[in-house]
């Protein structure tokens, strides 16, 4: 079940190592697998709540970085490296913001951090499996209609 992530336009993505990309990508899998095989509406709707909660890469480097920087502002005279750990926050998120990636997000990919679309695709997923899309089949076994709900995400 390759090629049902195409999503070579995302500069995280591209700037990720394949074997994070793919780690993520089995997560995802192993979770729309387990619901196509549950066939249980609630727990599809539970597991969707939790899916909006979820922080995904540009909001925590966000906050991450501007918590940073504030704690630098905020202890400016304790010395100067405060000054230059802020001064780096605010370089890794402005890197971040204009190129697409960076270290930082580098490093939060290799914990399982996930970006927003791959949180949507996850969830639009789900929602095909819970019937909310016309377009996946209602026949065939749990693995088809996981890479029906997953094709139809992409979509």
């Amino acid at each position: 079940m390759e090629s049902w992530n195409r999503m070579s336009t995302d500069a995280v993505r591209r700037h990720t190592p394949e074997g994070t990309n793919r780690r993520i990508d089995e997560r995802v899998e192993r979770c729309v697998r387990h619901m196509a095989e549950q066939h249980d509406r609630a727990a599809i709707t539970r597991y969707l709540e939790k899916l909006e909660r979820e922080w995904d890469l540009n909001r925590l480097l966000s906050v991450g970085a501007s918590a940073v920087m504030l704690v630098g502002l905020l202890v400016w005279k304790e010395g100067r490296g405060w000054r230059l750990l802020s001064g780096v926050a605010a370089g890794l998120l402005l890197q971040h913001g204009l190129l697409g990636y960076g270290p930082l997000a580098e490093g939060l990919r290799a914990l399982g951090v996930r970006t927003r679309r791959e949180i949507d695709l996850e969830k639009f997923a789900l929602k095909a499996l819970r019937g909310d899309f016309e377009r996946i089949p209602h026949e065939g076994g749990p693995l088809a209609k996981a890479n029906a709900a997953l094709v139809a995400a992409q979509s």
